[in-house]
Parts: structure tokens; C-alpha cells; sequence
């Protein structure tokens, strides 16, 4: 994409990164009370958007209810991107590796001491994709998937740690012609951004702290969000469109 990128931090004058830079700040000295607030605070900083009819792209399941506040605030549509990390052998928070409904995989990069088998990495990303395949033949008859061509398109993650959820719905997307690609998230690493900042148009991130272990030490509150309540989102989401 030729558009310029851009790294934006709203989480505090003292810290924030100069304006323009393509750096992260050093520290967040507090992060979030739950979904609702750290939704709030993207809208805010996407404001921009505000009337120009943005799909708004949740990753399921945490990130939809936080994509819908943004939709809701930003008067976009709401839609959700399938994609899901390869988990590690015996460590499956951690992520190898990820891949999107529509059978795209993509590898690890910096594993650190993981050593991945090949046939490890095959096999679990088979059965991902047959997982992710099926929770769409559930989601359709709620929400029709909504072409991104040719559209604003804002992808909505509630935390990022290694970037391979992310970075698998940003190629996913961006195979699909948006006019502008844009990935949202409350919270990510230094170097997770340096990975996916070249991938997309626009980079939010409120909060890039160094000090980083996992998504949950950021949020008071951080529920895990059940299938059920993503349908309910997605079904809440059309009839107030259609309203």
C-alpha cells in the first residue's frame, strides 16, 4: 500500500510519540477498565472516519463487541474478518504461526527458542481453518459476509502480543481490494508494530508498553466472550443498520 503510515498514540500527552513518528511510546502507565472504555478511546482517535461509512472488521470472538461500539460511534457497518493463531505445542497462548478462513496460512518468523516441526504446523493449521470455515456457516445466517472493496476498512483487534492474528487478517482483507486499510488496537508491543506497520495503510495503538507479558494485565475487567454473544453482537449489529 502506498498510502503513509502512520502510528498514532492517544493515551497521554507526557508520553505520547512526537507527532508523525513511526515509534511506539515507552511505556503506558496504566491500561484499560474493560472492552467498553478501550473501544471508546479507538473511536476516538478514529473520529476521522466518522461519516465516511467505514467497515468496522472484529476479530472474534473478544474484539467484536469492541468493533461494534466503534461501528455504533463511527456510524459504520459491522462485520467480523475469521482468522486464528497456531498455538504452540503444550503452550497454545503462544502464537507459531496463523491462518484465515479462506485457507491462508502464514508461518512463524521469530520463534525465539520454539523449534515448530513442519508437520506440526500443517496439521494444526488444517484444523483451524476447518474450525474457522464452520463458525462462518454459523455467522452467515446472522450477518452475510460485507465486501471490503473498495471500502474504508478498519480492523479491530482488543490486544495484540505476537501480530500473527493481526497480520493473517490484514493480508486476508487486503486480498480483497479495500480502499484503505486501517488495524485498531488498544494495546501492542514495540515490536509487534514494527512487524505490521508496513502491512497496513493506518496503525492505531493507544497503549505500547515494554513491559509486556500478555493482553489480560492491561484490563480490570477482561472476559473471555462466548460464541453466543458474538452472534447476538452481529444480529444486534443488522437490525440497528436496517433500523
Amino acid at each position: 500500500m502506498n498510502s503513509k503510515k502512520l502510528f498514532q498514540s492517544k493515551l497521554n500527552p507526557s508520553i505520547d510519540s512526537p507527532r508523525g513518528s513511526q515509534f511506539a511510546p515507552r511505556f503506558a502507565p496504566r491500561g484499560f477498565r474493560n472492552r467498553r472504555e478501550a473501544a471508546e478511546r479507538l473511536a476516538q482517535a478514529l473520529s476521522a472516519y466518522r461519516g465516511q461509512n467505514p467497515l468496522i472488521l472484529g476479530i472474534p470472538r473478544g474484539s467484536v463487541p469492541m468493533a461494534k461500539i466503534i461501528a455504533d460511534i463511527l456510524n459504520g457497518e459491522l462485520d467480523v474478518v475469521l482468522v486464528h493463531k497456531i498455538g504452540a505445542p503444550n503452550n497454545p497462548e503462544f502464537g507459531v504461526g496463523s491462518v484465515s478462513e479462506f485457507g491462508d496460512i502464514y508461518g512463524p518468523e521469530d520463534l525465539g527458542p520454539y523449534e515448530i516441526p513442519i508437520p506440526y504446523l500443517s496439521t494444526a493449521a488444517h484444523e483451524e481453518i476447518i474450525k474457522l470455515q464452520e463458525k462462518r456457516a454459523s455467522y452467515s445466517p446472522i450477518r452475510p459476509p460485507i465486501s471490503p472493496k473498495n471500502r474504508v476498512v478498519i480492523i479491530v483487534d482488543d490486544g495484540i502480543a505476537t501480530g500473527s492474528t493481526a497480520l493473517a487478517a490484514i493480508r486476508a482483507i487486503h486480498a480483497q481490494r479495500p480502499k484503505k486499510l486501517i488495524l485498531a488496537t488498544p494495546i501492542a508491543p514495540p515490536k509487534a508494530i514494527e512487524r505490521l506497520q508496513a502491512e497496513v495503510d493506518e496503525l492505531i495503538v493507544l497503549q505500547s508498553p515494554l513491559d509486556f507479558f500478555s493482553i489480560s494485565q492491561f484490563y480490570d475487567d477482561f472476559p473471555q466472550v462466548s460464541d453466543d454473544e458474538v452472534l447476538k453482537t452481529l444480529a444486534e449489529s443488522k437490525k440497528d443498520k436496517a433500523a
